[in-house]
C-alpha cells in the first residue's frame, strides 16, 4: 500500500466532499453506514445495545473506528450506523429483521456513505459453510463465481440509488479480503481449529483464494461502472491493481498466523463468544485493518 495509505486520516477535510454552502461553517458532517455482516462488525465484540444477535453493530466496526478517528482530530461528526449482518442489496430498500430500511436513513445532506456490500447476493456465508463442513472445492466455487455479474450489476444500481438520494456524498465501499491463506499452514505458531486436518483441503484453499480475488474484482467493477455515471464512488480494496494482497493484510489470512485478521471457530468454541455467524469474519484488528484502507480512499 502507498506510504499515504497508511497514515491515519490527516487533513481529513479536505478528503470529503462538502457542499459550498457548509464550507467555513461548523456543520457536523454527515456520515452514514450502510452494509451487511462486514459492515455491521460481526466478530469484532462491542455490539450496539439491542443489535446483539441480530444486526451485531460493533462499536469496533471499519466505519466505527473512521468516525473516530475523524473525531480524535476535532471533527464533528453525526453517524448514522444502520448496517445489519445478512443483508442483501435488495434489503437495503426495504424492512430487514424490524428495522427500517436501510436508505432511508441517507439525507440530501449526506457528505459520506461507508458500505460493505455484496456478499450475502453471491451466498457467501454459505460458501464458507460448505467450504468448512464438506466440500467446497469445484461445482461449489463455480456455482459462488456464476453469481458475481449479477451482484455486480445491482450493487453498481445501488451505487445509482444512493446518489440520488444523496447527491453530495461521497461513497467509499470497502471489500472483503482473503479469509484462507492458500497455502500450507504457518508453522511454529498456534493456529485456530479450523487449521486443522480434515477441515480445509489445499483445493478449497486455493479455489477460496480465487473467489477472494474475483469477489475483489467484481466489486471494482462496480464502483467503475457507477463513476462512469457519476457517482462520486471509491473502492477501499484489500488488494493491488495486480491482485496481491497488499502488504498490511499479507500474513493475516486464517492459517497464515497466530494473529489472522478473521475469526475462526475459535468464535464456535469458546464460550461467551458469538457462535458460528463470526465465523470468517473480521475480529477488531481486521476491522481496523479494513479501515485504513477506507482512510486511504478518503484523500
Amino acid at each position: 500500500m502507498r506510504k499515504l495509505c497508511t497514515a491515519v486520516l490527516a487533513g481529513v477535510l479536505s478528503l470529503v466532499v462538502v457542499p459550498a454552502a457548509q464550507a467555513g461553517s461548523h456543520r457536523p458532517l454527515q456520515v452514514v453506514a450502510l452494509g451487511d455482516s462486514y459492515a455491521s462488525g460481526v466478530g469484532a465484540g462491542d455490539y450496539e445495545a439491542g443489535t446483539d444477535g441480530n444486526c451485531y453493530r460493533s462499536a469496533n466496526s471499519g466505519s466505527a473506528v473512521v468516525v473516530a478517528g475523524l473525531r480524535a482530530r476535532g471533527k464533528q461528526v453525526d453517524f448514522t450506523n444502520v448496517t445489519c449482518s445478512g443483508a442483501a442489496i435488495a434489503d437495503l430498500s426495504t424492512t430487514f429483521k424490524e428495522e427500517p430500511p436501510q436508505l432511508d436513513a441517507l439525507k440530501a445532506d449526506t457528505n459520506l456513505v461507508l458500505m460493505t456490500m455484496g456478499g450475502n447476493d453471491i451466498e457467501f456465508a454459505a460458501y464458507a459453510g460448505q467450504c468448512i463442513q464438506s466440500d467446497c472445492a469445484g461445482a461449489g466455487t463455480q456455482a459462488l463465481l456464476d453469481r458475481l455479474p449479477a451482484m455486480t450489476a445491482k450493487l453498481t444500481a445501488l451505487l445509482g440509488e444512493i446518489k440520488a438520494r444523496s447527491p453530495r456524498a461521497r461513497i467509499v465501499l470497502s471489500g472483503y479480503g482473503r479469509q484462507f491463506n492458500p497455502g500450507e499452514n504457518a508453522t511454529g505458531v498456534a493456529l485456530d481449529p479450523i487449521c486443522g486436518d480434515g477441515i480445509l483441503t489445499p483445493q478449497e484453499r486455493t479455489d477460496g483464494a480465487t473467489v477472494a480475488t474475483s469477489v475483489d474484482q467484481a466489486l471494482r467493477t462496480a464502483t467503475s461502472d457507477a463513476r462512469a455515471q457519476g457517482v462520486n464512488a471509491a473502492y477501499a480494496s484489500a488488494f493491488t491493481d495486480g491482485g496481491t494482497l497488499r502488504t498490511e493484510l499479507e500474513g493475516h489470512s486464517m492459517c497464515q498466523a497466530d494473529t489472522p485478521f478473521y475469526r475462526g471457530l475459535e468464535a464456535v468454541f469458546t464460550p461467551g463468544q458469538e457462535g458460528v455467524v463470526a465465523v470468517l469474519h473480521p475480529s477488531r484488528a481486521g476491522q481496523a485493518a479494513f479501515a485504513a484502507l477506507v482512510e486511504c480512499e478518503l484523500r
